[in-house]
């Protein structure tokens, strides 16, 4: 898939994911249908914001950075569409993990 960079800089701890594609066949080679599939769980962030401000409004840095592979909670985030391709705005804290 091509990388798609859109013009939309995400602000404080927000990250901009795009879901990456799941299989489309279990381990046992069976194919799934596009009507049954979930919702990938996993993405590549392609632009993060600043950082989270604490109270006193110092600048906390972000664990994850662009490019990182990411897990996210199922219904994490807001699901926007950007320049035709399909993107999730969501907080650093529904992150579940980086993908190695």
């Amino acid at each position: 898939m091509a990388s798609v960079k859109p013009n939309v800089r995400p602000l404080h701890d927000r990250l901009l994911v795009r879901r990456l594609d799941e299989a489309d066949t279990t381990a046992g080679g069976i194919i799934i249908p596009d009507t049954a599939k979930e919702k990938p769980q996993r993405g590549e962030i392609v632009a993060t914001g600043n950082g989270r401000v604490t109270e006193d409004g110092k600048i906390l840095p972000l664990e994850v950075k662009v490019g990182d592979k990411v897990l996210f909670s199922k219904y994490a985030g807001t699901e926007l569409k950007l320049e035709g391709t399909e993107f999730l705005m969501m907080r650093e804290e529904d992150v579940l993990g980086i993908i190695k």
